[in-house]
């Protein structure tokens, strides 16, 4: 179990970025490791950190609290994959004490669906609500070739288990050209028979991963015409307070997401910055910018420190990311992976 750390401090100053944006949302990173390989994500013979770098759980808990302190409303955990990291439901219990608080709106998590059937429950129980699984395909074969390593029907098994725990799900889709992009309407059409959301992802150019960025990308502009051969499409305000623009498909009577980082960017709203495993914030996940929160974090047991740095990322957090996908020597616009940089 975690300690009983820090409480947030009252009356801490909201984070308000040069171009006015208040930050409300935060992503952070536990681990860097996953069960899968996805072949959009990481390579196949991944590196990963030596545990020793990682923010222990009691360290991330000060750290999420003192951001919650300057005004986050909403946290997401992310990994790699999350839940495969030792003892992490103590910090989802630990944080929990701002929901009861009131200090925080919501605590969700991004999942690749591997463990979920065994946590799902203490999930809800801790106040989770909602959670986002990454799901490409139906498709058994598919699943493997893009995941390396996954088994779909345990994905499978760990959806159903968090819709009988009471959980919203949301399912992330990656489109890859020559892959998946075929089977976009029935992973729409199964997700809203099941009463969960599809949110459509263009590939982004993060991180070496062993394959060609142009073989996989297409841009979801096509892929929401061809949809609307077929379906009527009916723009919606929603926000999760993400990137995702919504549609609803009145067919189904579902609602459809689309991150376009590539075709539309998202930047002008952009309400979030990101946190490493290690402690290293990104305000931008399409900019190599980078700050260490770590130092100041250990550097002091009050947060005067950590604060001050906190300050200084986002006041240098930028306008808007350049994702491109480099055409001519076929590489990544940012070298880290997404597995990193938290999602």
């Amino acid at each position: 179990m975690i300690s009983d750390v820090m409480s947030p401090r009252a009356g801490g100053s909201a984070m308000t970025d040069p171009f006015g944006r208040t930050i409300s949302y935060l992503r952070v990173s536990i681990t860097d490791r996953c069960d899968f390989r996805c072949v959009y994500c990481m390579s196949e013979d991944m590196t990963f950190l030596p545990r020793a770098d990682l923010l222990t759980l009691e360290e991330l808990d000060r750290l999420c609290s003192a951001f919650i302190a300057r005004g986050v409303r909403k946290l997401r955990l992310t990994g790699g994959e999350p839940l495969v990291r030792r003892n992490m439901m103590s910090l989802v219990r630990s944080l929990s004490r701002h929901l009861d608080s009131g200090a925080l709106d919501e605590l969700t998590l991004t999942t690749n669906g591997s463990q979920l059937a065994r946590f799902a429950a203490e999930l809800r129980d801790c106040g989770v609500r909602r959670v986002n699984v990454s799901l490409d395909t139906l498709d058994p074969a598919k699943f493997r070739a893009i995941t390396r390593w996954g088994d779909l029907d345990r994905v499978l098994e760990g959806i159903n288990a968090a819709l009988a725990a009471g959980l919203a799900v949301k399912i992330n889709a990656v489109v890859l050209k020559g892959e998946n992009e075929d089977e976009i309407p029935a992973l729409m059409r199964w997700a809203h028979g099941l009463g969960m959301g599809l949110t459509l992802i263009e590939v982004m150019p993060l991180g070496e991963v062993g394959e060609g960025r142009i073989d996989q990308y297409v841009p979801l502009s096509l892929v929401r015409a061809r949809l609307a051969n077929n379906y009527t499409l009916s723009d919606l305000p929603d926000s999760t307070g993400g990137p995702a623009r919504y549609v609803r498909v009145e067919e189904t009577g579902g609602k459809l997401g689309f991150i376009t980082p590539l075709t539309h960017n998202f930047c002008e709203s952009c309400n979030r910055v990101r946190i490493t495993c290690t402690g290293t914030i990104h305000t931008c996940l399409g900019q190599e910018d980078a700050s260490d929160l770590r130092r100041p974090l250990r550097a002091s047991p009050d947060d005067d420190l950590l604060n001050a740095a906190i300050d200084r990322a986002i006041g240098g957090k930028p306008k808007g990311h350049d994702f491109i996908i480099d055409r001519k020597h076929n590489r990544p616009s940012v070298s880290r992976h997404m597995s990193v940089t938290g999602g």
